[in-house]
């Protein structure tokens, strides 16, 4: 199989804008380890404190670690987390958000999926069956293209 050419885009004639991208994923999980995160009593130590961090640490590296991304400069990252009440997950949400010539849409899904890495490394001395999921963009706004909602 031959492989077919690559490049990276050309931004020079892109105008700099204000530009945000927001991602949310989900991390599934037995009652009894959300139990023992929102107790703190997990041999790693704080879950969430090293999710964010290693999210945060990733979203500022993802031109090394997608081929093709742009370096960008991100303005702010955040990370959040919402554990429903009756629930057996964690639900992640990052936004990314810069002045530049491209998006920051690979940015925050990157921190979201990290975050989410982290979470099943910090657990999964208690529950190696934990999932991974529904990694996708919710929200971009700037650039030529303006504003992206997902349904």
């Amino acid at each position: 199989m031959e492989l077919g050419p690559i490049h990276m885009i050309d931004v020079t004639q892109k105008k700099e804008t204000e530009r945000q991208a927001v991602a949310k994923g989900k991390v599934q999980m037995k009652p009894a380890t959300l139990g023992l995160i929102r107790k703190g009593e997990l041999e790693k130590g704080d879950v969430l404190a090293v999710a964010k961090t290693a999210g945060i640490m990733a979203a500022k590296e993802t031109h090394r670690l997608i081929p093709l991304c742009h370096p960008l400069d991100l303005t702010h990252i955040a990370v959040e987390f919402h554990m429903p009440e009756n629930g057996n997950s964690i639900e992640i949400t990052a936004s990314a958000k810069g002045i530049g010539k491209t998006g920051f849409e690979m940015e925050a899904l990157v921190a979201v999926s990290v975050s989410a890495l982290t979470i099943y490394d910090m657990c999964k001395a208690v529950d190696r069956s934990m999932t991974i999921g529904e990694i996708r963009l919710i929200r971009k706004s700037g650039g030529k293209s303006g504003l992206y909602l997902a349904d």
